[in-house]
């Protein structure tokens, strides 16, 4: 029998862990709230998932890692979701066609919600078994389920936002907030860093992906980070200056992508006549040159860094300039999607709230990094193949998901993701 609602938030009083759990499952559904029923099925491409597809999967993840090894007594709803919502665990089984999700009509929206509801019971009594001989394995699978769910509730936005761009009614699932920070870009600024023997990836305190592990010692020459993201206004200059159409500042296989997919400017953004518009999540609306530019590519980013005399960071110098900034946090979110202008200019800002930021890095294991056992194991290890490091964090990124070591990885061509630039420089050690 599960728990009642009354029994359920007496356990959420006495366990932080159930308590984040609750919390995080009701996130999906409030970040849902302003959809219409047609939104839930949208798939523009195969590299995103329907609206629906996420709030199934992310259950799915715990029935299938939690649910059906540890509870006594659990039944899945349906055998089928098995296949039907597994993303890419080949230890678990086969995988529905990624490129078809946005065809499973059924089952319908308000089943997925049961769906939900009948697991998240599962979970409430599960989590009250304080006693359970798998207990510490409970409890660090639920913490990565956690996680997970922040993750998909970061690509519900960018995968919706993908797909209703190609809506030629440039639809605005959300109200832009009145009194809107209009506030100008400061000018760049350097902070310098001292190079040497830097420890590097997670310290050991709150949660961790196990890519960000082991803790390891990396050699830094001294390094200067930007104090802020390029600008729109500051990448506009490299469009209008031919940026697109000189091999010049282009990486070989960024150039051959800007041909094939005939790229003129970033990803959302409109030419009206001498100016542009940009698709957001707000509707269409006019370019702010003051905003850091997002949805850029990592080919993109280094060819703007080429163009400007700079070059993207190492996810080395990244980390260590962030820890090294007492003020680190202090931008970490805010309550618009779409990243904004800031207005300080000394420090470093716009770390975790704006915009994901390409380093020059290949997504590789560290020193010493060993997969798990069994699916889990799959969960980061076996895509260190191809794809270039991000640091930081997005508007749409949920604060409780960043953190200084955090890895996020995409192949460099991808551009939906609410990606953008800062720049670096080497500087001569004396």
């Amino acid at each position: 029998m599960s728990p009642s609602a009354q029994e359920a938030a007496t356990i959420e009083e006495h366990d932080p862990l159930a308590l984040a759990f609750r919390r995080t499952r009701d996130h999906s559904l409030i970040i849902c709230q302003t959809l219409e029923l047609e939104d839930f099925g949208l798939q523009r491409a195969e590299f995103v998932s329907p609206p629906k597809w996420h709030l199934a999967h992310t259950t799915w993840f715990f029935e299938t890692f939690l649910l059906k090894p540890f509870l006594d007594g659990y039944r899945t709803p349906e055998p089928r979701y098995e296949e039907m919502f597994n993303s890419y665990y080949n230890g678990v089984g086969s995988q529905y066609p990624r490129h078809a999700r946005g065809l499973l009509s059924r089952p319908t929206l308000q089943e997925v919600r049961r769906y939900r509801e009948l697991v998240d019971a599962g979970m409430s009594k599960l989590l009250a078994q304080s006693a359970h001989p798998e207990r510490a394995t409970i409890e660090e699978r639920c913490r990565l389920g956690i996680q997970h769910e922040m993750q998909h509730q970061e690509l519900f936005f960018t995968d919706l936002k993908y797909s209703l761009s190609i809506n030629p009614l440039a639809p605005a699932p959300w109200a832009l907030p009145t009194g809107g920070n209009e506030i100008p870009a400061t000018s760049m600024a350097w902070s310098a860093f001292d190079g040497g023997l830097k420890e590097i990836g997670f310290d050991g305190h709150g949660f961790s992906f196990d890519n960000e592990l082991p803790r390891h010692r990396h050699f830094l020459p001294p390094f200067a980070l930007a104090n802020r993201l390029v600008t729109n206004g500051e990448f506009r200059e490299f469009v209008e200056d031919g940026g697109y159409t000189n091999p010049r500042w282009w990486l070989a296989d960024g150039w051959a992508t800007v041909q094939e997919e005939g790229w003129e400017a970033p990803l959302y953004w409109q030419r009206e006549g001498d100016s542009f518009l940009e698709y957001t999540l707000y509707g269409l609306l006019p370019l702010d040159d003051a905003q850091p530019v997002c949805h850029v590519s990592g080919y993109e980013a280094d060819a703007y860094a080429c163009w400007s005399g700079a070059r993207l960071p190492t996810e080395q110098e990244w980390e260590v300039a962030v820890r090294a900034e007492s003020s680190a946090f202090i931008d970490a979110g805010h309550n618009l999607y779409h990243p904004q202008p800031t207005g300080h200019a000394a420090v470093l800002q716009q770390l975790f709230g704006d915009c994901w930021q390409w380093t020059s890095s290949a997504y590789g294991p560290y020193p010493g990094f060993r997969t798990a056992a069994g699916a889990i194991g799959e969960y980061n290890g076996k895509f260190m193949s191809n794809q270039w490091v991000l640091r930081g964090g997005s508007c749409v990124t949920s604060r409780g998901h960043v953190r200084p070591s955090y890895r996020n990885f995409f192949y460099p061509r991808d551009r939906w993701q609410f990606s953008g630039i800062r720049l670096a420089h080497s500087v001569p050690d004396n």
